[in-house]
């Protein structure tokens, strides 16, 4: 699940924690398994790192049947599974990331049956109960952890995730204008990235921004980052349904070059999620100088502290009201900006590193 093009948050994850412990670690020797076409894009950057190609895809029978023949082959003492689904049939001294319990209360078209949805918890139950410690990337997720299966607490570690440098603000008007040209936006935006599934509440997001244009007249556009997925069909028809689709704008999939500059120029950025791990799109946003209005629930509020402005996710008219304040309140607004870039300042992948490191090596 290697690299931000491939799965988003977790890709990113996976991609950033890997640069940093291959600087950082000096004294083990590390193998990655990866899949076309990230196999074929990765360069080893030393000779204590080697690169396997895998054909098994996430999810399936061949990652619990195939992969584990592939795993023994090569001599390792520890696996970091970087997400819940590990073969159930290897048993070697693990270490497990878990980012979230979304596939268990939004399990998305590829869990809709209810084999698939018993596979996906038998999986997560195994990765977790076998490992000997557990990385959670928030104390919100760590809680749902411990509450939904059981697990000990004690070997349950929380690692923020980090932000990249390249999230920062941009002087650059020029770059900045011909991004919005490529994109079509005209006017002042409203601005969220992220995959079209069900947990993302976008269909609600585009609910308050009808609201918005409806009470308040507000002159703005609507910009909805990520790829379109089409097993979830309610975002394209609530947009289509808009009366105000004409100012929305659907970017698709948005390079890595282009999304600090999409963030750098919206007026704000709404995070209407009804579940997120950790949310680390909300403090991108803040390290761009963006501010940014969140969903109140799972790791919101803990991550994001009094830097933001919060709303239910059920509540569209509240979720109106607190962009709102945004748009017309400029003193709270630049308080909100000043707060996000503070608050951004806290997580780094250096850190999510050393901290990942101590992890393996106390193990």
């Amino acid at each position: 699940m290697y690299g931000s093009s491939q799965f988003s948050g977790i890709g990113t994850y996976i991609q950033r924690l890997t640069d940093e412990l291959f600087k950082l670690d000096q004294e083990n020797e590390y193998i990655l398994f990866l899949r076309e076409p990230e196999f074929s894009k990765f360069n080893p950057p030393n000779k204590r790192i080697k690169k396997i190609l895998t054909n098994c895809a996430h999810y399936s029978y061949a990652e619990q049947t195939r992969f584990v023949f592939e795993l023994i082959k090569h001599k390792f003492d520890l696996i970091h599974y970087p997400h819940f689904n590990s073969p159930v049939l290897f048993r070697k001294k693990s270490v497990c990331t878990i980012h979230d319990l979304t596939p268990f209360f939004y399990p998305g078209h590829k869990a809709a049956s209810g084999w698939r949805q018993w596979a996906y918890r038998a999986v997560f139950r195994s990765t977790v109960g076998k490992a000997s410690q557990i990385i959670a990337v928030s104390e919100s997720t760590k809680s749902g952890i411990i509450k939904h299966f059981q697990v000990d607490p004690s070997k349950i570690s929380v690692t923020y995730e980090g932000v990249d440098e390249r999230f920062k603000i941009i002087e650059n008007g020029g770059i900045i204008n011909k991004t919005k040209n490529q994109f079509g936006i005209t006017k002042p935006y409203i601005f969220n990235v992220g995959v079209w599934r069900s947990h993302k509440n976008i269909e609600g997001l585009v609910r308050a921004f009808n609201l918005l244009k409806k009470k308040y007249k507000i002159e703005h556009q609507l910009v909805l980052g990520g790829r379109e997925d089409l097993h979830y069909t309610n975002v394209r028809r609530e947009i289509n349904n808009s009366p105000y689709k004409n100012d929305i704008i659907a970017t698709g999939y948005v390079q890595e070059s282009e999304l600090p500059i999409l963030y750098n120029d919206s007026d704000l950025f709404v995070l209407p999620s009804f579940i997120e791990g950790f949310g680390l799109i909300a403090i991108e946003a803040q390290a761009c100088g963006t501010p940014v209005i969140s969903t109140n629930t799972s790791s919101m509020p803990e991550v994001l502290g009094d830097s933001a402005l919060f709303f239910d996710p059920e509540d569209t008219e509240q979720m109106a009201e607190q962009i709102h304040k945004i748009i017309f309140d400029q003193n709270l607004k630049s308080q909100i900006i000043s707060k996000g870039l503070e608050n951004a300042k806290r997580f780094n992948w250096e850190n999510c590193a050393k901290q990942t490191l101590e992890i393996y090596k106390s193990t």
